[in-house]
């Protein structure tokens, strides 16, 4: 975490320290989680083996599978979001759908999860509008004060140009500032005022600790990946095993003889002596891999507290069971869950304060957030549940329980205008039939014997 002490003002060799900083961290920690995320593991880099071995290099992407899971897992469903007033959650649906954030909240929660934290950069663009945009802790930083409550100062964006130039910007509580690195930091005179009030950037964290999902079981990852390369190679070598002849001659075309006919046929050879001709093998360790291989993978998902849901017995669970399967990945869930509230809390809190918004400062407090895990989901059973809370709870709390109910307030609004369309047919079907029994008392005359009935 890089701080500043609270009376300090972030100058020309403070940053440039955070800088080197955030380079040294990017270099050896961030670029090798991405590079574990996208495939690149060390396996691909160890010393090449004689030309006369085999030498496979295999990966398996534990990494990707934890992440894409638990980002499924977690946020499979879009966040439900409601507001105590129909203006505010208006105002936040539209902000939602301008900037796609059901997609960018999903790309947020894919990020922390790689390198342990994520952030959130907010500005107003050409048009107007509240714009909203993900970064990687490559491209970006907080700086916090010193203080207990580590508060944000400055937010530093970072891009290099084609010609490897580094650019950024400097935000604080109030304007904008821009800067290029030409050894030393140069400074562009313009300076824009952001309009929000405070840092305009959240900084969302997987954990406490800031450590990414499957960071603990990397060492793991790469050990598996060197035992599986080299099971791989035991099979190289058993299938290109030589053969070995004693007590016998065999020049070069009995050896063509044999390998094209497949066919051993010796004469008499040495005196007193029986040929044996057989494959030459080293000790048979495949068990040992075997176990390893196994053991490394049931640790993977043990320590990383992700569930093997491509397992073959994961599907055959159903129930109570499956709860008990998905426990630790819950836990890990309800974790994240709450690291996203509080970043979110900061999103709406800053993005009401700038007058664009046209809202007030204090109305996301009003906001409330509803995580749906995307298990599978018995959609009869939420129902029955649904007709047990009548009566009991609010209709908004009812249907919050339906996972197939992706806005709850929308839903409210249509079961409403439904109910008014049934009861102005009821209404119009009500005019029409004495509409039709007076019409046909007019028609009959009086002494007719319908009308005397």
């Amino acid at each position: 975490m890089f701080r500043l002490a609270s009376d300090e003002e972030l100058d020309d060799k403070k940053l440039g320290e955070f800088l080197q900083e955030h380079a040294f961290e990017s270099t050896f920690r961030y670029q090798q989680l991405k590079k574990a995320y996208e495939t690149d593991y060390p396996i691909f880099y160890q010393e090449n083996k004689p030309e006369w071995k085999p030498d496979n290099r295999i990966a398996v992407n534990f990494a990707k599978y934890i992440v894409d899971t638990m980002t499924g897992f977690f946020i499979g469903h879009p966040i439900k979001i409601t507001a105590d007033e129909d203006g505010i959650g208006k105002f936040v649906e539209f902000l939602d759908q301008y900037n796609d954030q059901d997609d960018n909240n999903a790309e947020l929660s894919k990020i922390c999860s790689i390198y342990g934290k994520g952030y959130e950069m907010y500005y107003v663009d050409e048009f107007g509008k509240i714009g909203i945009t993900y970064l990687t802790p490559m491209d970006a930083f907080m700086i916090y004060d010193d203080s207990v409550l580590c508060r944000p100062k400055n937010f530093v964006r970072l891009y290099i140009d084609s010609n490897n130039i580094l650019h950024g910007s400097v935000s604080d509580e109030s304007k904008v500032r821009y800067f290029t690195q030409h050894g030393k930091l140069v400074w562009e005179e313009e300076e824009k005022i952001h309009g929000f009030d405070g840092v305009p950037a959240t900084e969302y964290v997987e954990n406490a600790e800031q450590m990414g999902i499957f960071e603990p079981v990397l060492t793991m990852i790469n050990a598996y990946n060197k035992a599986i390369s080299e099971k791989a190679n035991d099979v190289d070598y058993f299938a290109d095993a030589y053969l070995k002849v004693l007590g016998a001659t065999v020049n070069e075309e009995d050896v063509k003889s044999i390998r094209d006919n497949r066919i051993v046929n010796f004469p008499p050879a040495l005196q007193n002596t029986l040929p044996t001709v057989e494959f030459m093998g080293k000790p048979d360790g495949d068990t040992t891999q075997e176990n390893l291989i196994d053991r490394l993978e049931r640790l993977i998902f043990q320590i990383s507290m992700v569930a093997n849901i491509s397992d073959v017995n994961f599907g055959q669970t159903s129930g109570i069971a499956l709860k008990y399967k998905l426990q630790a990945m819950s836990n890990l869930e309800k974790t994240k869950e709450r690291k996203f509230t509080s970043g979110m809390n900061r999103r709406y809190k800053l993005i009401f304060s700038n007058p664009v918004s046209g809202m007030k400062k204090d109305d996301w407090v009003k906001l409330h957030y509803r995580f749906t895990p995307n298990v599978p989901a018995n959609v009869l059973e939420e129902s029955e549940i649904v007709g047990n809370l009548d009566g009991i709870v609010s209709q908004e709390t009812q249907l919050s329980v339906l996972s197939i109910v992706d806005n709850v307030q929308n839903e409210i609004k249509r079961l409403k205008k439904e109910q008014e369309e049934r009861e102005e047919t009821a209404t119009d079907n009500r005019l029409l039939e004495r509409l039709n029994h007076g019409q046909q008392d007019v028609l009959e005359p009086e002494g007719s014997q319908t009308a005397q009935e």
